[in-house]
């Protein structure tokens, strides 16, 4: 009899601990897993006060990296270009790597993967950019030319027949390889720094990991990450807007919309700006900004560093915490976009709409549009909470197969939390 009721209190036990077990699941698919399509475009947007004019910004940008060596990974989940514990040695043996490389040949994302299972330096700069930008992220001057032709997110630094060889992936079906100076030797002094073991990707696991995306990055503990709250940049009024991009604030031709839009016109130039804290600018035949080039048509790296300060005039006074960085660029004949969203303390700022923070378009070296959401982030009392790996993998794993787990901060009811991402 007292074996009786103790497998009916077993297995009572075992019915709790699954139904707690599927509320967790319920309640973190519904508050902390977000699916995000980046490849839409987004609403107008809002930009920031540029109350003077801004030096020229220094270009960065998140990063994720991963230190293989023989008995483990390291994982940086936190990181920008611009942190000293970024830039040396990480950064920096990028940097010669990508200055030194010669002969890109064609290889596959399976041969990147596999040089990625033994000892490398990883990166991942989460949107394919054009390794002239990348190199200007790392710091490099004019004198550091790789080509302009070729694109990569996910970068890869690996020993290969006594030599070091560095890899581009653009996450898709483009990937490349080829030689470079860094040695050896100095490729392994610099794994010997890092203490191993406090990561994996998603292709060491055996369990539910295996169906993501092979290059999910996983720590062994999640940060600790603060949350922010949302501020308005723009209530305490724009004649700071108007002046910066060169209108007058008193113009005649200023006046609110039905919509709650206020349009303000200069000759055939505008100026929209949203209830929602968005604006987005139109020049007219003579555009009176420009970024410098030294040609007619901007290099890629010219072009970046020029909207990157751009912004960081309008955007960076007001934006509080957060700073912009260079999600994507393209380029057909002289027109070239570039969009920017917003990271905070090296974790990128998602917008449930699948927005971003600000678009750029240049024709040759004008700024002939200019697309900006504004926010303002302010570090809040409390952290962000993360749900434990084992919960947030078994989800994702089930819900979006084949896609990245990821850590991003996402904007809800007035305030910026840290979550898990699927994308």
């Amino acid at each position: 009899m007292e074996e009786l009721r103790r497998d009916r209190r077993n297995l009572v036990q075992n019915i709790l601990i699954t139904l707690l077990s599927l509320s967790a699941v319920v309640l973190f698919a519904q508050t902390q897993l977000y699916n995000f399509n980046l490849t839409g475009g987004y609403g107008e947007a809002a930009a920031g006060p540029a109350q003077s004019a801004a030096p020229a910004a220094e270009l960065t940008a998140p990063v994720r990296a991963a230190v293989t060596g023989d008995y483990g990974r390291y994982g940086g989940m936190a990181l920008t270009t611009g942190d000293a514990a970024f830039a040396d040695p990480l950064g920096r043996r990028l940097l010669e790597a990508l200055g030194s490389a010669r002969d890109y040949s064609p290889c596959t994302g399976a041969d990147f993967l596999r040089a990625l299972r033994g000892p490398s330096l990883y990166y991942d700069f989460f949107e394919p950019l054009p390794l002239s930008v990348l190199a200007a992220l790392l710091g490099g001057g004019e004198d550091v030319s790789p080509r302009e032709d070729l694109s990569a997110r996910r970068l890869l630094v690996a020993p290969q027949d006594g030599g070091t060889v560095l890899y581009l992936w653009d996450g898709g079906d483009s990937c490349f390889r080829a030689s470079t100076a860094v040695s050896a030797d100095s490729l392994e002094q610099v794994i010997s720094r890092y203490e191993l073991g406090d990561a994996s990707f998603a292709m060491d696991g055996k369990g539910p990991e295996r169906s993501l995306d092979p290059c999910s990055l996983l720590p062994g503990q999640p940060p600790e990450l603060p949350a922010f709250t949302l501020g308005s940049p723009l209530a305490g009024g724009t004649d700071w807007l108007l002046s910066a991009l060169g209108f007058t604030p008193r113009s005649r031709t200023r006046h609110t919309e039905s919509s709650g839009t206020e349009l303000i016109m200069d000759g055939d130039r505008t100026l929209r700006i949203r209830p929602d804290d968005s604006v987005h600018y139109q020049s007219g035949d003579e555009p009176s900004l420009q970024i410098k080039a030294a040609g007619e048509l901007p290099t890629a790296r010219e072009a970046a560093l020029g909207a990157a300060s751009l912004l960081s005039g309008l955007l960076s006074p007001v934006s509080g915490e957060a700073r912009p960085w260079l999600q994507s660029f393209r380029r057909s004949g002289d027109v070239t976009v570039l969009r920017f969203g917003y990271q905070l303390e090296g974790v990128p700022v998602r917008f449930q709409d699948g927005g971003f923070a600000a678009e750029v378009t240049l024709t040759g070296s004008a700024v002939t549009a200019l697309t900006l959401r504004f926010r303002q982030y302010e570090t809040a009392e409390e952290a962000s909470l993360l749900l434990p790996l084992p919960q947030a993998l078994a989800v994702a794993a089930a819900a979006d197969p084949g896609k990245e787990l990821s850590i991003g901060y996402v904007e809800r009811a007035g305030e910026c939390r840290a979550v898990w991402l699927s994308d």
